[in-house]
């Protein structure tokens, strides 16, 4: 059961505060966004294939076998539910359900950036049946040379999707923690003209820099040196499958003395569909 005894009138509250948290996705706008039914989807990826020369007249036609591989994706459920006394409302000034359903939604919007995280630098299943695993590979990654997030790394970045031929036109994404744009305006490095940019950066009156959109999550993980796993990306380097969107029931339940249930639930799944389309950056943050 919810214990909510703080926001009671003889507490003196007379509203129900959100607690500072994230609210919405960061990421799934940045992802290609894919519906999908069933319990695992698959997605189909072309490789690169090469023209044969035509060296004489009325000569056969040339087959060309062209690459083929696919990603799997295994949907996964999640929920959310807490429960809302009646004598809870009666004992309350206003009514709390409208913020325990946000709550609830803002729990479903992390959830989904956790997982699209996840599948960013992980393991990919690929394969027919997706019975094998692709690791992002070492060529893919920028060590952490003892140094955060420098413009040097972000140069590097760049370079690779460009080194793999990832279409420029495409958006590019990089997310980081805010600790990397600290990084970045103190990095001596950095050019007069960058520090404006960096420190707009910073006042969120612009998201670009260096080709990239810059995304801040405080939900990046650590590699096993302790290094903050920054990572840009192309937009189509990484599948968001969408088996049901977040959908919400606020309901009475009869079993729990007709207590107000708010309850939310999404199938989602994620996979990496290129290698070349992701570079991961190790910051150091000590």
């Amino acid at each position: 059961m919810s214990i909510i005894d703080t926001a009671f009138v003889n507490q003196f509250s007379a509203n129900v505060a959100m607690l500072s948290q994230q609210m919405q996705t960061k990421l799934r706008s940045a992802v290609d966004v894919e519906s999908v039914t069933g319990e695992k989807a698959f997605f189909e990826q072309i490789g690169q294939a090469s023209a044969i020369e035509r060296t004489s007249r009325n000569a056969d036609t040339p087959l060309v076998a062209t690459p083929h591989a696919r990603r799997m994706v295994t949907m996964t459920d999640y929920e959310y539910a807490s429960l809302i006394d009646d004598q809870d409302k009666v004992r309350m000034l206003i009514d709390p359900t409208s913020s325990y359903g946000k709550a609830a939604a803002s729990a479903m919007a992390r959830t989904m950036d956790d997982v699209i995280i996840a599948a960013a630098t992980g393991d990919a299943k690929t394969g027919k049946d997706g019975g094998t695993s692709t690791a992002l590979p070492a060529g893919q990654k920028i060590a952490h040379g003892s140094a955060g997030l420098t413009l040097a790394k972000l140069l590097e970045a760049k370079k690779k999707l460009d080194a793999n031929n990832v279409d420029p036109s495409i958006q590019r994404y990089i997310v980081c923690s805010p600790e990397q744009i600290e990084d970045l305006l103190n990095n001596t490095t950095v050019t007069s003209a960058d520090f404006n940019t960096v420190r707009s950066l910073v006042a969120g009156s612009i998201d670009q820099f260096v080709g990239f959109t810059f995304v801040q999550s405080n939900r990046l993980g650590l590699d096993t040196d302790g290094n903050r796993k920054v990572f840009a990306f192309a937009s189509d380097g990484i599948k968001l499958a969408v088996g049901k969107e977040p959908s919400a029931k606020i309901t009475e339940r009869a079993d729990k003395s007709y207590a107000t249930q708010v309850y939310y639930a999404q199938t989602i799944g994620c996979t990496r569909m290129e290698e070349s389309k992701v570079v991961e950056i190790a910051c150091s943050e000590s």
